[in-house]
């Protein structure tokens, strides 16, 4: 037997490793925190396998050689990422699509449909959402969308568990026949642990569907496919049941319970929060809990938890997922607390001190606040050129005193907070460009958008097609810093053919206008942003100069 093989692990580099090993051919993602270290742990690993340097052979050794090349390059948006994964599983590849939990509704489309069409090789949706809003719109918990679907989901507890999940996903895929969800946090997503490797299989030969037509979702076909996935429901609820991923450790005062074995208080851990409550009782639990990292939420187990006590405690990250549930699945006698009784707090994410305090313990101690450390809000990076931009544009609008900017998702949506002030939105990907063209359909002048170029090719074509369409009398700024920057610096879909992608929606090209964004240009820029204005039509301005920190670090590399 060989030496068992340990690694220092994210909780994102051990979904990745995991996939790795579990055999996948392919991984199709668009950048988003918290889920952005999967793929650029994996195209790193591709990387130095290409590359063979001594520098990166720890990341080579992880790359699969013998197992063969990796496809790991970064998609336009998650819609086509899931898309492309479905058609790699359609061809008998394993695939992983990752996404952070906005980029689910992107894609739903696509990944609804796919719980009808079925899989052939493995299909592993990776969402990785964010509770508390460290770095998203909204506080959304992907578990739904799961049972939305109709598909099983999984919740990693630990590291390890997120590692050996992979595995088990995409064989239960296969033998299902189903694309599997995982779902994890950011606090998992971004600590590390120790994570024990095990050996690595081969990728699947190419190969297809048995019955290809399951694929075209004609009604008279998809009525017949889903009428199948509802009969899979008692085989994923009963995986579910049995699954080694929902466990119920025994007390440790079982013994003391005596004949009855009964207790006062039970409770539910799901996903990472049984890491929090294992915190809160080093020595074991004084009451029956249930682990829950499978679902649908086995009914079985939490019958038999009720039976074990008066009332059930649910822990869980995010949304009162499982709480909502049991009010249909346990007795009315039962007593249910969580979030939607306020024993947790409704909104945020868990962490161990509000964990204790919903099961009655005192909070671990907590240290005053140095009142020498001054808060520091985010702000664009000295020398970046939407700094210049947004410097023009509030110059121009002076002039204009109803002048209205919707805003996009990226690094220049700081552009509204001090000194600029410059944006009056920012909801999701690509509705700066929509929400310009429907204040200017509701008669709004002059609407402006500003959008970045990774954004723009993401989900802003399609309303800058609506706009020319329609004449809408809107000015759209591009922001090309030529990187997807807010997310790292990942590869934009749009770098170098912005221009072409706008006139070929037919955007006049005399109103498609470029300009550098610095200082010495600021007379130029204001004076294309006024006569843009101006002009009664759609107008495409694109400042475009490289962003300062992925010019730092190609310099760096040098």
């Amino acid at each position: 037997m060989g030496k068992v093989k340990k690694k220092l692990f994210l909780g994102d580099q051990a979904i990745a490793q995991g996939a790795i090993d579990a055999g996948i051919s392919g991984v199709y993602a668009y950048p988003g925190t918290p889920s952005t270290e999967i793929t650029e742990y994996i195209q790193d690993s591709q990387n130095a396998r290409s590359k063979g340097s001594a520098r990166s052979s720890e990341a080579a050794e992880n790359s699969g050689a013998e197992g063969g090349k990796i496809f790991c390059r970064w998609c336009t948006n998650e819609k086509t990422a899931m898309e492309a994964a479905l058609g790699s599983s359609f061809a008998g590849k394993r695939a992983l699509v990752c996404m952070k939990h906005v980029g689910l509704n992107v894609c739903a489309d696509a990944f609804v449909n796919s719980a009808v069409t079925g899989v052939n090789g493995g299909l592993v949706v990776l969402v990785a959402d964010d509770p508390s809003m460290h770095s998203s719109q909204n506080e959304q918990d992907s578990r739904f969308y799961g049972k939305f679907a109709l598909i099983p989901t999984l919740e990693p507890s630990t590291q390890q568990e997120a590692y050996d999940m992979m595995r088990y996903a995409f064989d239960f895929s296969e033998r299902l026949g189903e694309p599997v969800l995982i779902r994890l946090v950011t606090r998992l997503a971004h600590s590390r642990s120790v994570v024990e490797l095990s050996d690595r299989r081969g990728q699947n030969p190419l190969h297809y569907p048995k019955n290809p037509m399951d694929f075209v979702l004609l009604p008279a076909i998809a009525k017949r496919r889903y009428a199948t996935l509802c009969d899979l429901q008692a085989t994923i609820c009963e995986e579910a049941e049995h699954s080694g991923f929902n466990r119920m450790p025994d007390p440790v005062d079982m013994a003391q319970a005596g004949e009855n074995r009964h207790w006062e208080k039970g409770v539910i851990a799901c996903g990472i929060a049984f890491n929090y409550l294992s915190e809160a009782y080093p020595e074991g639990f004084p009451f029956p809990v249930l682990k829950l990292s499978q679902y649908p939420v086995p009914v079985h187990a939490v019958r038999r938890l009720a039976e074990l006590s008066d009332e059930i405690t649910v822990i869980e990250d995010g949304q009162p997922f499982v709480e909502e549930q049991l009010r249909g699945i346990l007795p009315i006698k039962t007593r249910i607390k969580g979030r939607l009784s306020g024993e947790l707090p409704r909104t945020g994410e868990l962490n161990p001190d509000n964990v204790r305090v919903a099961l009655g313990l005192k909070p671990a101690e907590i240290y005053d606040k140095c009142e020498l450390v001054v808060g520091r809000p985010p702000a664009l990076c000295q020398g970046c050129g939407h700094r210049d931009v947004y410097a023009a544009l509030n110059e121009v609008l002076k002039e204009y005193p109803n002048a209205k900017v919707f805003g996009d998702i990226g690094c220049y949506t700081l552009g509204a907070l001090p000194p600029y002030r410059a944006i009056s939105s920012c909801v999701d990907m690509g509705a700066s460009v929509t929400m310009a063209k429907g204040a200017a359909d509701a008669g709004q002048f002059p609407s402006v958008a500003v959008i970045g170029d990774s954004t723009f090719t993401h989900s802003g074509i399609t309303g800058l097609l609506d706009a020319v369409n329609s004449k809408s009398n809107i000015v759209i700024i591009i922001s090309d810093n030529l990187t997807t920057a807010m997310t790292g610096g990942q590869d934009s879909a749009g770098t170098g053919r912005l221009e072409s992608i706008c006139k070929g929606i037919g955007v006049e090209q005399e109103h498609v206008r470029v300009v550098v964004p610095l200082p010495k240009n600021m007379p130029e820029i204001t004076g294309i942003i006024r006569d843009e204005i101006n002009y009664k039509g759609v107008s495409v301005i694109i400042p475009r100069r490289e962003c300062i920190q992925t010019a730092k670090r190609k310099a760096k590399n040098k």
